[in-house]
């Protein structure tokens, strides 16, 4: 369950992006939207959904990219580029294009996620001297670097390494390590690489892997983040398929039944030898069916939401934290309101999945939909271009700028009560347009 992210100097958020899932004080109604977790005596809460408004290029996208990036670099576990360069998300695998393009100066890129995973409640945090914006050839360096389990500081890092308290790890450390300790803190402490993350290198091999593992895991598997839903292609794979065979899954078709698709079945087909197989259209020819690719038959949102059903249904069986960029796209709002419901409701989501996307789509400013906390704004200033991000609740319910449960959200957010909207009139030019063309 993720309780918080946070970043720092990546693209447009020069200054600290707080991306909070811990439910404000004070907020009342739509309690089924909490989730409770409890660690040793200790219960922590976190919010099952969240939705992002904000005009175009104000940084939405952004938000989803610092969490991919994040992701990206910690399980790659160093500041070196990727050679992968198909990846939708372009600043997780060239770094130097992460910092914020206005910046005359060299300044650290920062990042921390705070989640539970298996009874335990991690947070970690670094931060990076990654040069300027498109300064290729800089030399890398983490600055600093800190984990804490269960609340207790495991390591920090800064400049040097030191240990707090390895008592947190009690139980999942490496083999012999108590045996061994004062040896593994003082080979740590004297090899650390300016370009590696500790947490992945040194600690992982000499302190825990287990715990590492787990993070790992969570990180790879459950914290899911999808930048550029609109070129995601779902590929199913197979661990021994036939070829030319095509599998149909029950649950899919059910799905697209509900959504509207009964004249033909859905699949995925295998051609040539490879494992993989794509989503194809099936229809009924006397005993024998045909298949075609979906592309050729079936609309761009029936495809999308086909891509993306899966992974919602990944989300609720496993826990996860799903969080997509422009989710909504192509997709009926009516579809899109009974998936949310479905993460709201606490008899299906018994593991506390959670969803989080960014839209356009006013419908969802909705007081019996999301509560305050869940909705978050994004806004860019004109003059120094810097994003800026908060929630609904941050006006509080009183004062010239409280805004009650009871109000009209979608109402007050075209009057420009929150900010985060954007007047925009493109008159002035075809009226210039139209004038040129008159003179000539």
């Amino acid at each position: 369950m993720l309780l918080e992210f946070r970043a720092s100097n990546y693209k447009s958020f020069k200054d600290e992006l707080v991306f909070s899932l811990v439910p404000a004080p004070k907020q009342k109604g739509l309690d089924y939207s909490v989730l409770e977790e409890t660690i040793g005596k200790k219960t922590y809460k976190g919010l099952c959904s969240a939705v992002i408004y904000g005009p175009n290029a104000s940084g939405k996208t952004n938000i989803i990219g610092a969490m991919d990036t994040f992701k990206s670099i910690v399980l790659q576990g160093n500041l070196r580029n990727d050679d992968d360069k198909s990846y939708p998300n372009a600043a997780a695998s060239a770094l130097e294009l992460i910092p914020n393009s206005s910046a005359e100066t060299s300044e650290p890129v920062c990042f921390a996620i705070k989640f539970i995973t298996e009874g335990l409640l991690v947070e970690y945090d670094f931060s990076a001297d990654l040069g300027k914006f498109l300064e290729t050839e800089h030399p890398r360096k983490v600055l600093s670097e800190t984990l804490c389990i269960n609340g207790s500081a495991v390591f920090s890092r800064n400049g040097g390494l030191e240990f707090e308290s390895l008592d947190a790890i009690q139980g999942i450390q490496v083999n012999a390590f108590e045996q061994n300790a004062e040896g593994a803190i003082a080979l740590a402490k004297s090899n650390l690489n300016d370009e590696e993350l500790f947490l992945m290198n040194g600690f992982k091999t000499m302190f825990s892997s287990k715990l590492v593992a787990r993070i790992s895991y969570w990180l790879d598997n459950q914290f899911m983040v999808i930048y550029r839903a609109d070129v995601m292609h779902l590929i199913r794979k197979f661990s021994d398929p036939k070829k030319k065979s095509v599998y149909v899954e029950k649950t899919l078709n059910e799905a697209a039944a509900y959504f509207g698709i009964n004249s033909n079945a859905l699949g995925y087909m295998v051609e040539g030898d490879s494992n993989e197989a794509k989503l194809c259209s099936i229809f009924k020819e006397s005993q024998k069916g045909t298949a075609i690719p979906a592309e050729l038959f079936e609309s761009y949102g029936t495809i999308r939401f086909v891509n993306m059903f899966p992974l919602v249904v990944n989300a609720l069986m496993n826990g996860s934290t799903l969080v997509v960029d422009e989710f909504d796209a192509s997709i009926h709002p009516m579809a899109l309101m009974n998936i949310i419901n479905i993460f709201h409701n606490d008899e299906i989501n018994i593991h506390h999945a959670q969803l989080v996307f960014n839209t356009h789509n006013p419908i969802f400013l909705n007081a019996n939909l999301y509560r305050r906390d869940e909705i978050k704004f994004v806004e860019r200033d004109d003059t120094t271009h810097y994003s800026s991000h908060y929630a609904l609740s941050d006006f509080g319910t009183t004062g010239k700028t409280g805004v009650r449960k009871n109000e009209d959200y979608m109402r007050n957010y075209f009057v420009d009560r929150y900010g985060a909207i954007k007047d925009v009139d493109f008159t002035p030019i075809f009226e210039n347009l139209l004038s040129h063309r008159n003179e000539v």
